[in-house]
């Protein structure tokens, strides 16, 4: 059964969001049809540290343009991701590590549905994707979103410009900074960048997951 923007007024819609700028069309086209999701900032294996405050302030900034309610998890575990090694299998585990928690966090806050923002970019693999939220969902009884947004991915990066919101120029974890052609420029900024006094940090966990949510 096809799920309905009807159904996620009805049951809620929990967003894991990645950053600001894949944020920026999802949260439009949703509150346009009427559904108010609560976004989620998961980022695990973010690289450095910095970054991962650099995005989530990004997203923040939307949250507040779009006027909704952003929750976050400082949970920090790249030495977990790394261990994977820099095969196909590290991209397997970033969807299934978002994905799982998002899931989790959703049947925590009696939210009938998920999704991911990672679905508005044509460089992700979708297919990955959608297997990962699929498993999650069944895992936790839940029901995962397959939404497809990425026609619109230049429309909201481009909207992203205008709110003059953070665009990264990697992937996120340190084999993509590694291999990006901006990497001088990125160190460069991330050398520069002082986050603001009320702007979380990230905390080293390992293990299972850590319920260490907050809300903006």
């Amino acid at each position: 059964m096809a799920i309905t923007y009807d159904d996620l007024i009805k049951d809620g819609l929990l967003l894991h969001a990645c950053c600001g700028p894949c944020a920026t069309y999802p949260t439009a086209e949703l509150l346009e049809r009427g559904v108010k999701s609560l976004l989620f900032y998961y980022n695990p294996n973010i690289h450095p540290q910095v970054e991962w405050q650099r995005r989530y302030l990004g997203l923040r900034q939307l949250a507040k343009v779009r006027e909704l309610d952003l929750i976050y998890e400082e949970s920090y575990r790249e030495a977990e991701w790394l261990a994977k090694g820099p095969g196909p299998e590290r991209c397997l585990f970033c969807y299934q590590e978002r994905l799982e928690h998002t899931a989790e966090k959703a049947a925590d806050l009696g939210l009938k549905y998920f999704t991911t923002t990672l679905l508005i970019s044509p460089y992700q693999n979708r297919e990955a994707i959608l297997a990962a939220g699929e498993a999650a969902a069944e895992k936790y009884g839940l029901i995962f979103w397959p939404a497809d947004w990425r026609d619109y991915f230049r429309q909201g990066q481009n909207e992203a410009r205008d709110l003059d919101l953070y665009r990264q120029k990697y992937c996120g974890c340190i084999y993509s900074l590694r291999d990006s052609k901006f990497y001088d420029k990125v160190i460069a900024a991330q050398a520069a960048f002082v986050a603001p006094e009320d702007c979380p940090q990230p905390r080293v966990l390992s293990g299972n997951f850590a319920s260490t949510s907050s809300v903006e």
